[in-house]
């Protein structure tokens, strides 16, 4: 049975892809800070019929990420899909971003990114096969005054994929990303969408991969 790690699982977007892919047949591993919440996301899908379980993961500290990946391939011996999905939603202008705060903002919205990418990659290059995937934002493309931390995390999420599509996708790993240009609740056809955009990212041919997907989609 092929794994899907989800980090920074949240009801949304996170919520909704780790099902998209649980449907196909994944055990599916959720992470976030929130023991309880991060429980009860995997509850709902253990009640469908789905093989689901919860750790904790500070995406904050580097060594938790790292950590989390180890036990996780340690239990499962492989991670087929990584998905990064955690970010620091912080609304503050440049006056406003507290000082002590931005460090840990963009640790948690590229820093854990680039730790688990790092965490993961070796096994899948030795196996030849994996799947990186990686939730972006519109305001990578449009950063936005009022959320300059989140702007620039998401600009490195961006950076991140594309950085790495390349070199990675020589041995064999498929790095991608889904820009999301909007407000996404649980449960909506937008989270939906976005779930599809990274099942189909993870599925398509390798002669045919792409990095980037966008939703709403570019006209």
């Amino acid at each position: 049975m092929k794994t899907f790690l989800s980090i920074g699982t949240g009801p949304g977007m996170g919520f909704a892809t780790a099902e998209r892919f649980a449907k196909e047949g994944f055990q599916v591993v959720l992470s976030a800070r929130n023991a309880a919440k991060t429980q009860e996301l995997a509850n709902q899908l253990k009640a469908k019929g789905y093989k689901a379980e919860a750790q904790t993961v500070d995406t904050v500290d580097p060594a938790s990420v790292a950590s989390l990946i180890g036990e996780v391939e340690k239990q499962y011996s492989f991670v087929d899909v990584l998905h990064y999905n955690a970010a620091s939603m912080r609304r503050a202008t440049l006056a406003e971003q507290p000082r002590d705060s931005f460090n840990g903002d963009l640790a948690v919205n590229i820093g854990g990114a680039l730790v688990a990418a790092q965490a993961v990659a070796p096994k899948m290059g030795e196996r030849g096969s994996g799947t990186i995937l990686l939730t972006g934002g519109g305001f990578a493309l449009q950063p936005h005054a009022e959320y300059l931390s989140l702007s620039i995390g998401k600009a490195g999420i961006r950076a991140l994929a594309y950085g790495l599509f390349d070199s990675l996708k020589e041995k064999g790993i498929h790095v991608a990303t889904v820009t999301v240009a909007t407000f996404v609740n649980p449960g909506s056809e937008d989270a939906l969408a976005v779930a599809e955009h990274f099942w189909r990212l993870h599925n398509q041919p390798k002669g045919s991969w792409t990095v980037e997907m966008q939703h709403p989609p570019v006209s």
